[in-house]
């Protein structure tokens, strides 16, 4: 499963110097029930690799207005506290997985 993030962790999840992916979803949000899976399938794939995260706009938006998040879902992959990539709305796993093996 992926990490619950907060915005009083999010900055502890990204002091590491792994790829860090993280999904901005809201329970009311229908293409997010589709990416959530997908995000914990990943999170279980590349456990070691990579930081896999979400975070719940609705209860978060410190984090939520720092990204400038306007729509969801939005995945965002960060380096070194930089975003490096992203995927707003859907996708298939494979769009996911390819951005991450390209950053890792």
């Amino acid at each position: 499963m992926a990490l619950q993030i907060t915005d009083a962790t999010v900055e502890e999840v990204l002091q590491t110097d792994k790829l860090v992916v993280i999904d901005f979803w809201a329970e009311w949000c229908g293409p997010c029930k589709m990416v959530g899976p997908i995000v914990d399938e990943i999170s279980n794939e590349y456990k070691d690799k990579v930081v896999v995260g979400k975070l719940d706009v609705d209860n978060n938006d410190e984090t939520t207005s720092k990204y400038g998040i306007r729509n969801i879902p939005t995945v965002l992959f960060i380096k070194n506290g930089e975003v490096v990539d992203k995927v707003v709305g859907a996708g298939p796993k494979k769009l996911f997985t390819d951005k991450i093996d390209k950053l890792i």
